[in-house]
């Protein structure tokens, strides 16, 4: 089973008295009368990262993956949790410094305090964040609306061609590397997209196990379905110079995650909104798509053409 089977089978009758718990079926825990907003994230080597020998971008990737959650709901993050666990080789003392070297970094970056966390000793590096920030509201999951146009924030498919670069799976440049590896580690979140997105999305998520997957996730308790146009979904100009130089086919590289963008749906009559906040930003913002009755099948087009939604599944942990 996959772990939305595992949640709803076995979980979430568990959280039926605790309207705050959104029913296990959101990102985060919202306590509206406290105005307290959770969430909470592991990251394993060897599974979210492939292995530790840059700590100091591990740990970036770490914070930043954590935040984006609360950040897709509309709410600032404010204090975190980290608990750590690894071998005395890992957590060596130079390590170290580069993880507390990272994590100042971080939090200067994007205003976080540390507020504390637990540490234990394994042969693998994992990491458990909880971050903590408060809201009188949230941009919730599965509030889409008929006819919503689909959006999404910055650049897709980066982060993944950086995990094969990684992994020597692909062989490109040293400059080109560089970029897509840095994508990985450090993704461009779209931060202040908290202060503005309760003004006009209906429904929203971040990017993290790929974008048909999450789409799935934003609707689907909803009576509804979604059209997504490829020819639509941004891309950077390296992937795009990478795609033309290697002669690759981009439906390959932007539905497998890690991109920890913005996935949302807003009513056609927020378009001039919308671009006036993404211009205030200086962010990109995207419509790739539009959210269609239930009866229609969920659909990707390529040059007008459905494509085979099971190839781009993207990713979920399977128990």
């Amino acid at each position: 089973m996959d772990e939305f089977e595992l949640i709803k089978n076995y979980f979430q009758k568990n959280s039926k008295n605790n309207p705050s718990a959104k029913n296990l079926n959101d990102d985060v825990f919202f306590n509206k009368n406290r105005r307290l907003v959770v969430s909470i994230d592991t990251y394993n080597e060897g599974v979210h990262f492939p292995d530790f020998k840059y700590p100091n971008l591990v740990i970036k990737k770490v914070i930043r993956s954590s935040i984006s959650d609360l950040i897709a709901k509309g709410v600032k993050p404010e204090y975190y949790f980290i608990s750590g666990c690894g071998s005395k080789s890992k957590f060596s003392k130079k390590n170290l410094k580069m993880i507390s070297k990272s994590l100042n970094q971080e939090q200067k970056k994007y205003d976080l305090k540390l507020s504390g966390g637990d540490t234990t000793n394994f042969n693998k590096v994992s990491f458990s964040i909880t971050c903590i920030g408060f809201s009188k509201k949230i941009v919730e999951r599965n509030k889409a609306r008929l006819n919503d146009d689909i959006y999404v924030t910055g650049n897709l498919g980066d982060s993944f061609i950086g995990l094969k670069s990684i992994k020597n799976k692909i062989k490109i440049n040293s400059k080109l590397k560089k970029y897509f590896v840095n994508q990985f580690y450090c993704p461009n979140l779209p931060y202040k997209i908290y202060k503005e997105i309760h003004k006009f999305a209906n429904t929203s998520m971040d990017i993290s196990d790929g974008l048909i997957t999450d789409m799935n996730k934003l609707i689907n308790k909803q009576k509804l379905s979604f059209e997504i146009n490829v020819n639509k979904i941004p891309i950077s100009k390296n992937l795009e110079f990478y795609l033309k130089k290697y002669k690759k086919l981009k439906t390959q590289y932007l539905f497998n995650g890690d991109d920890y963008q913005i996935l949302f749906t807003a009513s056609k009559k927020k378009r001039l909104l919308i671009k006036s906040v993404a211009k205030k930003m200086n962010q990109k913002f995207t419509i790739i798509g539009k959210i269609n009755n239930g009866y229609k099948k969920n659909t990707i087009k390529l040059d007008n053409k459905p494509l085979n939604l099971s190839k781009f599944k993207g990713y979920s942990h399977k128990f």
